[in-house]
């Protein structure tokens, strides 16, 4: 079986697995509500529109990453026994820190002030935003690892 960082990156695989990180970025930008709701919309909006691919361009820049930061979680469900999908999701505040410290990361060192504004001003609901999205990332490394 291959870890999750192998199947994450493995070229067959990626591409698939990129779409299918659009279109839960997608989805779970469609559901947020409210003013938090508005203000996650306008800020993927204003992302996406910086230029054609550029969500796709940080999704694939970003994939190793991510994958790097779940292993231990992934490791962790496989060593036990337990179905990674359903482990991630009880460790979905975990799961969020270890994203938000990838993006954390780049968002200091981009030289794209439109991008750094954004992603500070969203920072503070982040947490809340990331664990809300890790049902449906579980059940995307389920069906690709």
């Amino acid at each position: 079986m291959a870890t999750l960082v192998e199947a994450l990156n493995d070229p067959a695989k990626k591409p698939a697995i990129i779409e299918d990180c659009l279109e839960l970025i997608d989805l779970e930008v469609k559901d947020k509500s409210g003013l938090s709701g508005m203000a996650v919309k306008a800020g993927y909006g204003a992302v996406k529109g910086i230029k054609p691919g550029f969500v796709r361009n940080v999704v694939e820049g970003l994939m190793p990453e991510f994958a790097e930061a779940l292993a231990p979680i992934h490791n962790e469900a496989t060593a036990k026994g337990q179905p990674v999908g359903n482990y991630l999701v009880a460790q979905s505040s975990r799961a969020a820190d270890a994203l938000l410290e990838v993006t954390d990361r780049k968002a200091q060192t981009s030289t794209n002030g439109l991008v750094k504004k954004t992603y500070s001003k969203l920072r503070g609901t982040a947490k809340k935003n990331v664990e809300a999205a890790i049902p449906r990332l579980a059940a995307l490394i389920e069906k690709h690892v």
